[in-house]
């Protein structure tokens, strides 16, 4: 049940993480700001959409860190299934199963007779 939280956890700050990074601007795009491309008419200010991303990317990556080491130790301890040959009790040798016999008064039907058939006359066959 942990190891199903951690990993949703883990899943969803993978998906945070991309979305943060395309939402960042690279290096060459502060060529455009020099100017005056509207970079202060942004919601963070001038700068603080840059900051914020920066540092939402850094916290973001260290809880993907945390989340992958959480994930690698419960992975180890976790038991492994048990085999269901060692779940059965030991059989002691030589008690087994009676053999089978048909109820009292069932027969076979006679296509099951186990009489043999013997080939038919050769009556008229001519050599």
């Amino acid at each position: 049940m942990l190891q199903s939280i951690v990993l949703f956890v883990h899943l969803g700050v993978a998906v945070l993480i991309v979305g943060l990074v395309l939402l960042q601007r690279g290096k060459g795009a502060d060529a455009g700001t020099g100017f005056g491309a509207g970079a202060s008419g942004t919601v963070f200010g001038a700068r603080g959409s840059a900051n914020f991303f920066s540092r939402m990317t850094a916290v973001l990556a260290a809880v993907f860190f945390a989340t992958s080491l959480g994930l690698a130790y419960l992975a180890t301890q976790t038991s492994a299934p048990e085999s269901l040959l060692d779940l059965a009790e030991p059989a002691e040798i030589g008690t087994g199963l009676p053999a089978a016999s048909p109820p009292p008064g069932d027969e076979l039907p006679a296509a099951f007779d186990s009489t043999p058939i013997e080939p038919p006359a050769d009556e008229g066959v001519n050599d």
